[in-house]
This record gives C-alpha cells, sequence and structure tokens, in this order.
C-alpha cells in the first residue's frame, strides 16, 4: 500500500505548466485506480486556479480530472488569493486551513504521505 499525496502548484499560464498538471492529474489517478493506495490531491498556490478551468465540460482534461477530483482538497488562502474561491465551493472541493490557513504538508508527512510535487 502506498500514500501519496499530488500537489498542484502550477499556474495556469504556459504550455509547461499544462503539462505539469496534466502529469500531476495522471500520476493522481494511477495512486487513485489502486484501490490499496491512499490518495490526498491538493491545489495549492498558483495551482488552485485549475480547478475552473478543469470544472469545465469543455477542457480536453475535464474527463481526466473528475476521475480525481473525489480525492481532491485546495488551500483556502490561495484559493482566495487567486480569486477562484467561488469556483472551488462551487465545485464541491474542500478549502483546507489547518495551517496558518493553508493545507498541512507536515500533517501529510506525519501520516506517512510520499509528497509528489507538479
Amino acid at each position: 500500500m502506498a500514500k501519496a499525496a499530488v500537489v498542484i502548484l502550477a499556474d495556469t499560464d504556459g504550455h509547461g505548466n499544462l503539462g505539469r498538471v496534466v502529469n500531476g492529474l495522471e500520476t493522481a489517478k494511477e495512486f487513485a485506480q489502486n484501490e490499496d493506495d491512499e490518495l490526498e490531491l491538493v491545489f495549492d498556490g498558483a495551482g488552485t486556479q485549475w480547478i475552473p478551468e478543469l470544472e469545465d465540460p469543455e477542457s480536453d482534461y475535464h474527463e481526466l480530472y473528475q476521475a480525481v477530483k473525489g480525492d481532491a482538497v485546495a488551500c483556502d488562502y490561495c484559493a482566495g488569493a487567486f480569486g477562484v474561491e467561488d469556483a472551488v465551493d462551487d465545485a464541491g472541493i474542500v478549502a483546507l486551513d489547518d495551517h496558518d490557513g493553508h493545507p498541512s504538508i507536515r500533517s501529510l508527512v506525519d501520516d506517512d504521505y510520499e509528497i509528489i510535487t507538479f
């Protein structure tokens, strides 16, 4: 059994960042498909901006996102800072504020999650 926290930090600008988010979602999907694995998919920093993009059914990666959305959370502070808190709420994504308004990466490490960033 593996425990993985896939953290999406990539901004929505540029081809390289698109590659990062797609690779992050594919990695999350691989863990999600193994029923013995535990997965946390964390949209943090500029990565929170991907949620409204991926919620759009016209997005090329909407289906991939839907495959892992049930494991997704977002940074509460960053969703507000990047102006997507309403979109995060509308998507039904839990916004975490465990540590100074942000998700606690330390608690994931303490729970033996491998942290993988994109």
